[in-house]
């Protein structure tokens, strides 16, 4: 039996846990055996605690804080030497320092990386950024596999010199594109959500953190709102942001315009329900919620940035703009919005354009082969 650790800093219904989850969960178990550990308060802990073996440590945290994280490394460390993995996973940047730091000091043999996006990017300070190059750089020199969901991180991780090529391996980020693909709507679902059924719908999912740039999807709804009457926009999610993305709202008169929904897990039936999706990122690996709406014949309107530039193609499945160009994005929601046979046909190119190679099932057993081959089995 393989002993396999996923470490995860928040589990959040982000796109990064689901796949991390979903391997977890799904991994052969006639040889594989999994724990997870994870930092406490996040929305899917007591789910994830009633079905898989989960350590919840308390100073494992996502923002920068020198003493948590050098108790939090302690922490995984513990576990570590306590469980023995044969293999430690971890995902995301923090994830990933903090986790292969305590592997590598823990003596585990083989220590895996998957990126969904760097932790370095263009908007950071030069400061900022060379030291995040620099740790990435410094937890793949003990990593024996960097586990990347785009093409577009192998060409970034060459460029900053994070690893050698053959480090890299590709792993689409994966969604169940079956149940995606076939979901049926109840008719009744918008008019539970408040909203009546002759009211275009525009959403964005994710977590309320300045990656995500929420500021500027706002901004697009005002505008679109102008323009449109009949429409309605969507924030699913949560976060820090909250009070300054409300308070945004108000001050742009779009209280009754915008619904902030939460963290919700009828996601298949808000994206069934929409006729644009949007993502205003300012950086990403491989979103799973470009590719879940995608399977839902929904066109997708996206910064074009990192991973998100391989799936959606412009002016057939979608449209990419420019980070920060919310008049940009709120043009194109208007012209798809005013013409429903284009919207239609978008879709449908969207909805056919996603393969097998963005399913979930393929990307576990990739990552099943990966850990066998690394084990030399």
């Amino acid at each position: 039996m393989i002993k396999v650790c996923y470490i995860i800093t928040k589990l959040e219904l982000g796109g990064a846990q689901k796949v991390a989850l979903h391997v977890a969960k799904n991994i052969n178990r006639d040889i594989f055996d999994s724990f997870i550990i994870a930092g406490n308060g996040g929305i899917l802990d007591d789910i994830i605690a009633k079905k898989d073996k989960l350590y919840s440590l308390k100073n494992f945290v996502r923002g920068i804080s020198p003493l948590k994280d050098l108790k939090a490394l302690f922490e995984i460390y513990t576990v570590l030497k306590k469980e023995k993995p044969d293999i430690v996973h971890t995902h995301s940047s923090k994830a990933g320092i903090l986790g292969r730091i305590a592997a590598k000091l823990a003596g585990v043999k083989i220590i895996v990386h998957t990126i969904h996006g760097y932790g370095f990017n263009e908007t950071q300070s030069w400061i900022v950024r060379n030291f995040y190059i620099f740790l990435e750089k410094f937890c793949a020199l003990f990593s024996d596999k960097l586990i990347v969901v785009t093409k577009e991180d192998i060409k970034k991780g060459l460029h900053y010199k994070i690893a050698k090529e053959d480090t890299f391996v590709l792993i689409r980020a994966g969604i169940d594109t079956k149940f995606y693909k076939g979901f049926a709507l109840n008719p009744e679902f918008k008019s539970n959500l408040g909203i009546s059924m002759d009211m275009k719908v525009v959403t964005t999912i994710g977590p309320f953190k300045p990656q995500k740039n929420l500021r500027d999807f706002i901004r697009a709804a005002s505008i679109v709102s102008k323009r449109i009457d009949n429409v309605i926009f969507l924030i699913v999610g949560d976060g820090e942001q909250r009070k300054e993305l409300e308070d945004l709202i108000e001050s742009l008169n779009l209280k009754y315009k915008i619904l902030i929904l939460g963290w919700r897990s009828d996601i298949v039936g808000i994206l069934k329900a929409s006729d644009i999706f949007v993502l205003t990122s300012l950086w990403e690996g491989l979103p799973c919620t470009i590719i879940e709406s995608m399977c839902c014949s929904v066109p997708v309107i996206a910064n074009a940035v990192d991973g998100v530039k391989e799936i959606v193609k412009d002016t057939e499945t979608g449209f990419l703009i420019e980070p920060y160009d919310y008049e940009k994005t709120a043009e194109k929601v208007v012209y798809l919005l005013n013409d429903k046979h284009i919207l239609k046909d978008m879709g449908l190119r969207a909805f056919n354009s996603i393969s097998q190679d963005y399913d979930i099932n393929t990307s576990v057993k990739q990552h099943e082969n990966l850990y066998l081959k690394l084990n030399n089995i």
